[in-house]
């Protein structure tokens, strides 16, 4: 399978880190609805990532999925699903990051905090370093949080092996979570390529993760 713009891409993320400029912000005119490298990125939401310039793509280029910990969400399938069927996309590039909010609390211990539980809110607050305000109510949805598997750790911990491994965990179930649904193909003439990234807040640099591997423990 064809991964010739994940590896330009790959290729310009190394200028980025040098500290080079690659996008180019100005705006590009008239263009077509379908994005022009056929490439789909799901990255975090964090503030500190900047997909257009750490890739170096153009206006135009790819679609680009955000949310917090860049996970493969029933909407992210969605949008898969719409980029690649009717939008002609054919490469999925995933990005998870050091130092992500997603390794510093589970889903249970931010339903509990919410709904007013004393401990909760206290380990939530120290994780945070601000006063958690729970609103004191249950409520239906979000049905998930998502949160990172493995043993919390502070938020905005320093990275070290035991963060890169949860990180790894990570992109692999939401590389199987792609591979696996029966909507978007891998094999034959309309397939997609799949590959995952973990980007370094510090430096700039992305490392691909390898498929497959460990998934994870809820230790």
């Amino acid at each position: 399978m064809a991964n010739v713009n994940t590896d330009k891409y790959l290729e310009n993320n190394k200028l980025y880190a040098s500290g080079q400029a690659v996008h180019k912000p100005a705006h590009p005119g008239k263009q077509p609805i379908n994005p022009a490298k056929h490439v789909a990125v799901v990255a975090c939401m964090d503030a500190r990532i900047d997909v257009e310039d750490l890739l170096g793509l153009q206006t135009g280029d790819a679609h680009i999925i955000r949310n917090a910990g860049g996970v493969v969400t029933d909407d992210t399938i969605r949008c898969l699903i719409i980029s690649h069927h009717l939008l002609n996309t054919n490469e999925i590039i995933l990005i998870h990051h050091t130092r992500c909010g997603m390794l510093a609390f589970t889903d249970d211990l931010l339903k509990a905090g919410l709904e007013g539980d004393p401990a909760a809110e206290k380990l939530l607050g120290q994780a945070t370093g601000r006063a958690f305000t729970s609103p004191k109510k249950s409520a239906a949805m979000p049905a998930a949080f998502h949160a990172f598997r493995g043993s919390l750790e502070p938020l905005d911990g320093p990275c070290d092996a035991k963060q890169t491994e949860r990180l790894e965990w990570d992109v692999r179930r939401s590389m199987s979570s792609i591979l696996n649904h029966p909507w978007i193909p891998t094999s034959g003439p309309d397939a997609v390529t799949v590959r995952g990234f973990i980007y370094d807040v510090d430096t700039g640099k992305l490392s691909e993760v390898s498929y497959p591997g460990a998934m994870g423990s809820i230790g």
